[in-house]
């Protein structure tokens, strides 16, 4: 482990600070960076997440894809969380906090909002991001993949009418360009990406598997400091985006989070508790749990936009999502790796 991903955790906290004293002084020039959009899905910020997807793609190997089938259990175990449990924990950590906690500290109308933004995060489980999460804890790439593009499926489906649901509203509009357009750049173009450096690599030692792993293992350990550096310009930029908002509602950004993070970790909690009651691998056991416990921003934000407006509560909550996702990830990254002998 080099000296970047040892301290990863430094680095992510040091670059918060940049990206608010950046956004700060320099709100004119994030503002133009947040401009170059497509659909609501930030150009920048989508080649920033390329960068981090593309190494983790290039580990991908299709002859033992088929193998994922012989290991249910995983994917059972996913498709649970995020569709049966995470989408209302989420909503009842909101209306607990907001219509019961901090009924005093906020008006009805902005606790409303804020109920409305968090259901939109714990509607839209993880699509890129966790291909990072995967590989910072070793999980295997092909199920992580699998995992993924089960859940993108299911989101195109499943997406609108399980938050009308929860928001107790028939008129939801999902922006269907922001959910196609992420999972095309997020998924797809890296993974073909990722599929033709691969080839490229094994056709150059056409007589020898060791050499072709040897030679993708050298490959993706030139390309890792990319990676990270993706990572952190990602976080620079998010808080950057945001600055103002942070700066001017402190203790707004506070109450959201406090259920945000009690909801991460929970969820994450009960997912690793059951996988290891299934007996899963650690290599499917920890993707399984990231998969669960992230969010699909992109979509969140978009969403709590188009419905709520830039300056609502419900926008608000959606980017503190975004906010406290990569440190707890973070740290949900160190738990796993230390407990790998509960599995292993």
């Amino acid at each position: 482990m080099g000296l970047f991903e040892r301290y990863l955790s430094v680095w992510v906290g040091l670059s918060i600070l940049v990206g608010i004293v950046l956004g700060s002084y320099l709100p004119n020039v994030f503002a133009s960076i947040a401009a170059l959009e497509y659909a609501h899905v930030n150009i920048v910020v989508a080649v920033l997440i390329w960068l981090m997807v593309y190494p983790m793609m290039i580990q991908i190997d299709f002859s033992s894809i088929k193998d994922v089938g012989k290991r249910p259990k995983g994917l059972a175990l996913t498709l649970i969380i995020n569709w049966l449990v995470k989408p209302f924990s989420m909503a009842a950590l909101g209306w607990l906090f907001f219509k019961g906690f901090f009924a005093d500290w906020v008006d009805p109308q902005s606790a409303n909002e804020y109920i409305a933004g968090m259901i939109l995060l714990g509607v839209a489980p993880c699509t890129a991001m966790v291909f990072v999460w995967s590989q910072m804890t070793k999980g295997d790439a092909n199920y992580t993949l699998v995992q993924v593009s089960i859940n993108d499926i299911i989101m195109i489906f499943a997406f609108a009418p399980l938050t009308a649901l929860l928001l107790g509203v028939s008129d939801i509009e999902v922006p269907w360009n922001t959910l196609l357009l992420s999972v095309v750049l997020y998924v797809l173009l890296p993974l073909i990406a990722g599929v033709l450096t691969r080839s490229s690599l094994d056709r150059k030692h056409q007589n020898s598997s060791e050499a072709d792993a040897k030679a993708i293992d050298d490959f993706v350990g030139k390309l890792k400091p990319w990676s990270i550096i993706g990572l952190l310009a990602t976080v620079v930029l998010l808080f950057g985006f945001q600055a103002q908002s942070i700066l001017e509602k402190p203790q707004t950004i506070v109450l959201i989070a406090i259920p945000l993070i009690i909801q991460t970790y929970g969820i994450f909690a009960i997912a690793y508790f059951f996988a290891k009651r299934l007996k899963l691998p650690h290599n499917v056991a920890a993707p399984a749990s990231m998969i669960g416990t992230s969010n699909f921003f992109e979509l969140a934000v978009a969403v709590a936009i188009s419905l709520f407006g830039l300056h609502s509560g419900a926008a608000l909550a959606t980017v503190v999502g975004v906010l406290v996702e990569v440190p707890v990830m973070l740290s949900l990254v160190y738990f796993a790796n230390k407990t790998r002998h509960w599995f292993d």
